[in-house]
């Protein structure tokens, strides 16, 4: 059973955290370490979060010196991870129990890379906004159209990242990795099956069509 490494970069979610955290340790597939990276210099949060570390063996708390943004403080958790594959999700978002496995089943039955899942959009109140389909992505022409791919979705083959890492963006640094990796003639495949929540919040850089 393949260990899968479980990146979440930590800044002012502590509504919601805990239920994120939840989600993962209640998966079927258990063979996993999730590592928070605590990017908020005020750390008024991080008593609180030492405590949900302390809940569970597998779960690795780094705190950044000061704050780098998700895309850096995911690399930081990938340079300290120790899985074959990684997953990622944001502090606000909530995998369905079955996530891990039904997307490693996918790809290890396909001998598969890269993939994502479809997912469901959610506001602050869990309540149900609307729906987002994965889709195959082999051409950068096709993917440069469409950045549906939900971050908190992907799991991929650590392998495959060579010396690509997240950039230092404000926001869409992860669509700016993923066009880098399909330009590097990696596949990208979609399992239709509503596996992760995505939270939409009002203060969220990805909802913002400025930003974008």
């Amino acid at each position: 059973m393949k260990l899968v490494s479980v990146i979440i970069p930590y800044f002012k979610k502590k509504k919601y955290i805990a239920e994120s955290i939840n989600s993962i340790l209640n998966q079927t597939y258990n063979n996993f370490e999730i590592i928070i990276v605590y990017d908020d210099p005020e750390k008024k949060d991080l008593e609180y979060i030492k405590r949900l570390v302390g809940s569970d063996h597998r779960i690795k708390l780094k705190i950044n010196e000061k704050n780098f943004g998700a895309g850096i403080s995911r690399n930081i958790g990938i340079d300290i991870s120790e899985g074959s594959f990684l997953a990622f999700i944001d502090a606000d978002d909530v995998w369905k129990k079955n996530k891990i496995e039904e997307q490693m089943k996918f790809m290890q039955n396909q001998s598969i890379s890269f993939s994502h899942t479809t997912y469901q959009i959610i506001n602050e109140s869990n309540e149900f906004i609307s729906l987002r389909k994965a889709r195959n992505f082999f051409d950068i022409k096709d993917l440069i159209k469409s950045c549906d791919i939900g971050l908190s979705t992907v799991m991929l083959k650590r392998e495959i990242l060579g010396s690509n890492k997240f950039p230092d963006l404000k926001t869409k640094e992860d669509f700016v990795l993923w066009l880098k990796l399909i330009s590097n003639k990696v596949k990208i495949y979609g399992l239709d099956k509503e596996l992760t929540l995505w939270r939409r919040t009002n203060n969220s850089l990805s909802s913002s069509l400025f930003q974008k």
